[in-house]
C-alpha cells in the first residue's frame, strides 16, 4: 500500500482589475470559497502556484499582494506558493516572499511517500522573449531529479510539457510566452528522472492532460478566467490525490478530472524515430548502405498532447 497525500491547488488568483477575459474583482469572494473547499476536504497542503495578482503599478500591486497572502493564510492548511510572472513586474521575488510568509526559491518538501520539489524557475516575462531560466535553475532541477529517491511531485508556474496552444485565447499565435526557451533541455532532465514523476503548472489558464516521454503532465484553469466560461469567472480549484494513483478533480465552472498510474515502476517511453534507420533496428545502416532494403519513408508521428 502506498500512503495517500492530499494536495488542495489554485493559481493565477490574477486579484486586481476586470479585464476582458479576466474577473479580477472576483478573485477574494472566490477565495472564500477556496477556503471552504480547504476546510472540507481537509488537504494535507496547499499548492498555489502563482499569478496572484493582474499587475498595474507597485502600490496596487503591493496592497492586493497583501490581501491574497492575508487569504491565503487564513486557510486551514499549511501552503506552499510560487512566483508567476504577474507577481514579479512590480514586485521583486524576495517582497512576494515576504508579504506570504514564505521562501520564494527552489525548494523540497517531504510529504508522505512523495517529495514535492517547488522549482521557482525564473518566471519574469521579457517582450519578444518569452521565458528564460536563470543562472543555476537547471542545473538545481537536474541535480534534485537525479538525487530522488521516491516519486516526485514537480510543481512550477510555467508548464514544461512544451504543449500545444491550438485554441488557446492566450498563447494560440504565441506559444513562445508558454514555455521555457531551454524547454529541450527540461525535457531531457525530466527524462531521466529515476523515479514516477509527475508534473503541474498554471499560466495556460485552461485545465489539460499532456503525455511527454511517459511522464504526465497536468495544468490547471486559473480561479478568475472566463475564456472558457464566460461570463462567469471559471472559480476553478482543484484537489490531487496521489497515493500508488494520481487523482486530479477541478471544481468550479470549468470541471476536469483524471486518473493516473503514480507510484510504481518508472514508465518510459521509447525514443521517438530520427532517421530512417531507426526504423531498421540497430544494424538498419549498414542494411541501406548496402541496398539489402529499401530506403523507408518517415510519416510524422502524432504524440499525446500535440492537438
Amino acid at each position: 500500500m502506498h500512503p495517500t497525500t492530499r494536495i488542495a491547488l489554485i493559481t493565477d488568483i490574477h486579484h486586481g482589475p476586470d479585464l476582458p477575459t479576466k474577473r479580477g474583482s472576483a478573485a477574494l469572494p472566490l477565495l472564500e470559497r477556496f477556503a471552504a473547499f480547504v476546510r472540507a476536504s481537509a488537504p494535507d497542503l496547499v499548492l498555489e502556484l502563482g499569478d496572484r495578482i493582474s499587475d498595474e503599478a507597485p502600490d496596487l500591486d503591493r496592497r492586493r499582494m497583501a490581501e491574497v497572502a492575508d487569504a491565503l493564510r487564513a486557510l486551514a492548511s499549511p501552503v506552499a506558493s510560487l512566483c508567476g510572472n504577474h507577481d514579479l513586474v512590480y514586485l521583486p521575488a524576495e517582497e512576494n516572499g515576504a508579504l506570504l510568509g514564505q521562501p520564494m526559491r527552489h525548494r523540497i518538501l517531504d510529504l508522505p511517500g512523495l517529495l514535492l520539489i517547488v522549482w521557482q524557475a525564473d518566471a519574469r516575462l521579457a517582450p519578444n522573449r518569452g521565458f528564460a531560466l536563470a543562472e543555476g535553475d537547471l542545473a538545481w532541477l537536474e541535480a534534485t531529479l537525479a538525487a530522488a529517491d521516491r516519486p516526485v511531485l514537480l510543481a512550477t508556474h510555467v508548464p514544461l510539457s512544451g504543449q500545444a496552444q491550438t485554441g488557446n485565447y492566450y498563447f494560440e499565435r504565441q506559444p513562445e510566452l508558454a514555455r521555457y526557451d531551454e524547454q529541450p533541455a527540461i525535457r531531457s532532465a525530466l527524462a531521466r528522472c529515476p523515479v514516477p514523476l509527475l508534473c503541474v503548472a498554471g499560466h495556460v489558464h485552461w485545465n489539460s492532460l499532456t503525455l511527454v516521454d511517459g511522464i504526465a503532465h497536468l495544468t490547471l484553469q486559473s480561479l478568475t478566467e472566463t475564456f472558457t466560461t464566460a461570463p462567469a469567472p471559471a472559480g476553478a480549484f482543484a484537489l490531487l490525490e496521489l497515493g500508488g494513483e494520481a487523482s486530479f478533480r477541478v471544481e468550479g465552472n470549468d470541471p476536469f478530472a483524471c486518473t493516473l498510474p503514480f507510484a510504481g515502476p518508472r514508465r518510459r517511453w521509447l525514443p521517438p524515430l530520427g532517421s530512417t534507420t531507426d526504423a531498421l533496428g540497430p544494424d538498419g545502416a549498414a542494411r541501406v548502405a548496402s541496398g539489402a532494403v529499401a530506403a523507408v519513408q518517415q510519416v510524422p508521428a502524432i504524440a499525446p498532447g500535440s492537438s
